[in-house]
């Protein structure tokens, strides 16, 4: 889009061989709030130009920069290893704001599917010493985010991975298994749990903006209420929208309608 102009390929770590990277998307404004965007692919597969003209720089459009992040994918990218490089990417661009053009003051953080897990995951645990991790050159930064945008998410690890005996024949294995190991999520444990976005909710929690299709057959939209409602439970702020006849991953996320509503959100709490 000729209004949002495009850096790629910014480096912001290296870990274990693994190069963290981002792309810039920048509206043609001073100074715009800035949303850090996590793709989706199971936490096996996909990248961060993912979406790049559809999603990314039409959200860009809309006022609010798009910084859109690769992370470590299985087999490397197991728990905690993803929510560690986002974090590295959130303390970076605190660090680097000044020098893209963008306003960090607050930063947002937005993903889709495995995306949006890792999106939640950071936006509940800022401080967290287990899930802050090493990675980067900004340990000084902090890698709070004041606003989440979780697009078709699984909340709970092991209920999302579920499978009866006759399921475990015909479907293939969870996704799950990728981030936790094969055999964490074969029935609830504590590792699951605590990898688990609804064991992070507290009243503490940054703004949430909730989307998932009422058709997704990948992860239910069960997922997305449930988080909603321990949001709410806690007196935590969370708006939840349905789209009607949507699936995972589907076009209705891209129309200019709810990109709008997901730019009005960002805008609102992460302008001054």
């Amino acid at each position: 889009m000729n209004d949002v102009q495009v850096q790629s390929n910014l480096r912001v770590a290296e870990v274990d061989g693994f190069e963290i990277a981002v792309d810039l998307y920048r509206p043609h404004i001073d100074n715009p709030p800035a949303v850090i965007y996590l793709h989706g692919g199971g936490w096996q597969l996909g990248d961060k130009k993912d979406g790049a003209d559809d999603r990314l720089a039409r959200l860009a459009s809309y006022g609010v920069a798009v910084v859109s992040a690769n992370y470590r994918l299985a087999p490397q990218g197991s728990y905690p290893n993803p929510i560690h490089d986002v974090k590295a990417v959130v303390r970076w661009l605190r660090a680097h704001g000044a020098e893209l053009g963008v306003s960090t003051d607050r930063i947002g953080v937005w993903g889709a599917s495995a995306g949006a897990y890792l999106a939640t995951m950071v936006g509940l645990t800022p401080g967290d010493e287990e899930l802050e991790g090493v990675v980067g050159d900004d340990l000084d930064q902090s890698s709070r985010v004041d606003a989440v945008v979780h697009w078709f998410g699984p909340s709970d690890l092991a209920a999302n991975a579920g499978r009866s005996w006759i399921e475990s024949h015909l479907l293939p294995p969870p996704f799950e298994n990728a981030l936790l190991g094969e055999n964490e999520v074969s029935a609830p444990s504590d590792t699951s749990w605590n990898a688990s976005p609804l064991s992070r909710v507290t009243a503490l929690a940054p703004p949430f903006l909730i989307a998932h299709g009422d058709r997704d057959r990948i992860t239910l939209s069960s997922q997305s209420h449930a988080l909603h409602d321990a949001l709410v439970s806690t007196g935590a702020r969370s708006t939840l929208l349905v789209l009607g006849g949507a699936g995972h991953e589907g076009p209705e996320f891209d129309q200019p309608d709810h990109l709008g509503i997901t730019a009005a959100f960002l805008s609102a709490h992460l302008r001054g």
